[in-house]
């Protein structure tokens, strides 16, 4: 099984490599759209500011080749937010896999929410196996309201999309490759059940 991890200077890369390591699967790092085409599983990190990431896409003609895969895909942290309609981050318009715009949380909460939240109301192969309000890790100050695309939710101040799913696509808010026993799971599941 080829496993590609999208390499486009704006993602978690190695933390994500190792944890995929210790699951017992090799991960290329690329930006080659051949090589991200052939593979059968693709990651789509995320760590940073969403419109220089997006730059950065657009620069590669990663932001055209991304929403035509055909393979699953999973977009983490970032990548995530990357694939909805917009984030208000910069004002930047993403790629539009799930139909949900991105927000700030509102001045109410600690921005950003640094660490350890549960996950409930969980559906989609991702998530098999997995118990309900289990804990997992995360760093954001925005975030995916409820909708349609929702497969899990957390609770920070108010309720929204820990993670999103819809075809070959799924997204989470959280990162897996730091959620201890639970993210590495849900990795298995991304690359053995989607």
């Amino acid at each position: 099984m080829k496993i590609v991890i999208i390499d486009y200077g704006a993602g978690n890369i190695q933390s994500i490599r190792f944890a995929l390591a210790r699951l017992g699967y090799d991960a290329v790092l690329s930006h080659s759209a051949e090589e991200i085409r052939q593979a059968d599983k693709v990651i789509f990190p995320g760590v940073g500011e969403a419109s220089s990431a997006m730059q950065k896409l657009r620069s590669s003609g990663l932001d055209s080749l991304i929403p035509d895969l055909k393979q699953p895909v999973l977009g983490i942290c970032l990548g995530m937010q990357l694939m909805c309609n917009f984030s208000e981050e910069g004002n930047t318009d993403g790629l539009g896999i799930f139909d949900v715009n991105v927000v700030r949380f509102n001045g109410n909460v600690k921005v950003p929410q640094i660490g350890w939240n549960q996950i409930s109301s969980l559906k989609t192969e991702l998530f098999r196996d997995i118990p309900e309000q289990q804990y997992i890790y995360l760093v954001h100050s925005y975030y995916a309201p409820l909708c349609q695309d929702t497969i899990a939710e957390s609770d920070y101040s108010l309720r929204y999309s820990a993670a999103l799913g819809k075809d070959n696509f799924y997204g989470t808010q959280f990162h897996p490759e730091k959620s201890s026993t639970v993210g590495a799971e849900i990795l298995k599941n991304f690359i053995e059940r989607t």
